[in-house]
């Protein structure tokens, strides 16, 4: 059993404007095996939140903790958070020209492990893999992203997962940009590697239909920096229903944010 604890944290970003304090105070705890989907308006600070978990350089962490059993994450650089377990789902998948998507996968694998796959378990295990999400073996010799359609570029994040295995998973709006059939693809691939490897799941999402996918334990609203309210899998369609205005700072809407 392991545990994702987020600790009275605050958190930064340098704007046009200046320095902007965009999380204000958030505290959540997950453990092995929870899905918690984090819902909320557009500018509350939900992608934020999982962008300076991971240690993202354009956030600047003012005071606070995020212990993954015990450790704390803001201590340590983005490849050091990998390897404690936390792994990040992109909701905009960068592009790598010139790094191989087997020789990408296979180093991060090595790095998160500490030691290198045999080849030829590596080998069957990617090609089973990619083969469970639909990807096209042609893939795998492809530069990272570089051309794949939306849909493909979260086959490929959703692959990473299957392969780097963590402990915890933070999937920053990955059904965004999908047709119903690729979000049926990527959210069985993130039921199936939840099966088999029970870790927990940080779902930022906007809308509820990967909701019905991927089904959550406990659902947050997540609005001006901060958590509003939490609740069961019920809150979602609630929201679903009434929007998020009545969470929304006074004297804004939604829309006026979008």
């Amino acid at each position: 059993m392991h545990t994702l604890e987020i600790k009275d944290l605050y958190a930064s970003v340098e704007t046009k404007e200046g320095r902007k304090q965009i999380l204000k105070g958030v505290n959540l705890t997950v453990n092995s095996g929870e899905t918690h989907a984090i819902m909320g308006p557009n500018g509350s600070g939900k992608s934020t939140l999982a962008y300076t978990l991971a240690g993202h350089p354009k956030y600047e962490v003012e005071s606070g903790q995020a212990l993954l059993d015990g450790e704390d994450l803001l201590l340590m650089t983005p490849d050091e958070r990998a390897k404690a377990g936390l792994f990040l789902a992109m909701q905009y998948p960068v592009e790598v020209p010139g790094v191989s998507m087997t020789n990408f996968l296979r180093t991060a694998k090595t790095e998160v492990d500490g030691k290198a796959p045999a080849i030829r378990t590596w080998t069957k295990e990617l090609t089973e893999a990619m083969k469970r999400l639909k990807m096209d073996s042609k893939f795998a010799t492809r530069s990272v992203n570089e051309g794949f359609s939306g849909g493909e570029k979260k086959r490929a994040e959703v692959l990473q997962l299957e392969l780097l295995r963590p402990k915890f998973a933070i999937l920053d709006e990955t059904d965004s940009g999908l047709d119903v059939d690729a979000l049926r693809i990527v959210s069985e691939g993130v039921n199936r590697a939840k099966e088999k490897d029970n870790f927990g799941i940080l779902m930022v999402t906007h809308y509820t239909r990967i909701l019905k996918y991927i089904k959550p334990d406990i659902v947050h609203v997540f609005a001006d920096g901060h958590f509003v309210k939490t609740g069961g899998p019920e809150l979602a369609d609630e929201l679903e229903e009434r929007g998020y205005d009545e969470y929304m700072p006074e004297g804004s809407t939604e829309s006026a944010l979008a």
